[in-house]
């Protein structure tokens, strides 16, 4: 069974979220699969090391023996895989892949750690989330950071950090804004194909309302182009210029006053970003240590 650490590592995600459920998400594997790795365990030795309660697993005395023993074995192969990256002088270049908003505004203060936690050079891809999704499925980078879980089968994902499309423009806003009123304002538009235009345009026909509607001036392929027309159009135009975009992005231009953002009335444009990476390298050393690091951040 040592050979196989990947049912210890089971074993061990199991007691850790106190969930057989729980473990099959963190795993990315299903549930029954989690199942048959402890009952494998449990034939092996002969003896049950587990037992499902209603508030959880409850370890048997057998159980914690493993328990301890997998620890040390958990951190013995952890250490012993540094040593070896240490010896065989490892270099290679970390590809990070991602969308627009975080690619641009939320990982590069991120790279530098990144960087140094895996002690190899990073580089990062940017595009449309369907883009990202693809080379990684080419295996042309080594984990994607997305703001629409494109699913596909052989690939894990995972929730990372809330974000909140905002109404913005340079001239003041008024703090939430009604259906009828965004047909007031001049628009610039995201392309179709992204993942943010569907996202809005599903909450504004929710509200009665259609971007066919609206008086468009442009159409821009990125947030930083919308963000930099805004930014400089003319602030004392009749009717204010106005887009939808990731708060991440205009956070620092909100907070000098260069840009005002408001809300929809009674509807909230909210998403999750997602960081994802192929099944067959979850047990992969530098994939699992990158994953972690960003999980670990509270707040981006």
């Amino acid at each position: 069974m040592l050979k196989d650490f990947a049912k210890l590592q089971t074993f061990l995600m199991v007691i850790k979220e106190r969930s057989f459920s729980k473990a099959s998400a963190k795993l990315g594997i299903s549930q029954p699969a989690v199942t048959q790795q402890i009952k494998f365990i449990e034939e092996y030795l002969g003896t049950k090391i587990v037992e499902r309660k209603k508030n959880g697993i409850l370890l048997t005395k057998e159980g914690e023996d493993l328990y301890r023993i997998a620890q040390k074995l958990e951190k013995a192969i952890s250490s012993s895989e540094k040593e070896l990256l240490k010896i065989i002088n490892k270099e290679f270049t970390f590809v990070m892949g991602s969308s627009f908003s975080i690619g641009n505004y939320i990982l590069p203060k991120y790279l530098g750690e990144i960087k140094k936690r895996i002690d190899n050079e990073v580089f990062m891809s940017v595009g449309l989330s369907k883009e990202i999704i693809d080379n990684l499925e080419d295996k042309k980078i080594d984990v994607a950071l997305i703001e629409s879980p494109v699913f596909r089968d052989g690939i894990i994902y995972r929730e990372w950090c809330e974000d909140e499309l905002v109404l913005f423009s340079n001239q003041p806003l008024p703090k939430y804004v009604k259906a009828e009123e965004l047909l007031e304002f001049d628009w610039i538009c995201r392309e179709e194909a992204s993942h943010t235009r569907k996202l809005y345009s599903e909450v504004f026909e929710e509200m009665g309302i259609h971007c066919s509607n609206f008086n468009v001036l442009g159409v821009l392929s990125s947030p930083t182009a919308i963000k930099e027309s805004i930014l400089n159009s003319d602030k004392n135009s009749e009717k204010p210029l106005v887009s939808i975009i990731s708060h991440h992005v205009i956070k620092n231009e909100i907070e000098s006053g260069k840009l005002f953002e408001a809300r929809l009335k009674n509807h909230r444009l909210d998403r999750h970003f997602y960081i994802a990476y192929l099944k067959e390298r979850k047990h992969d050393a530098f994939v699992d240590n990158v994953v972690h690091y960003l999980l670990s951040l509270s707040k981006v």
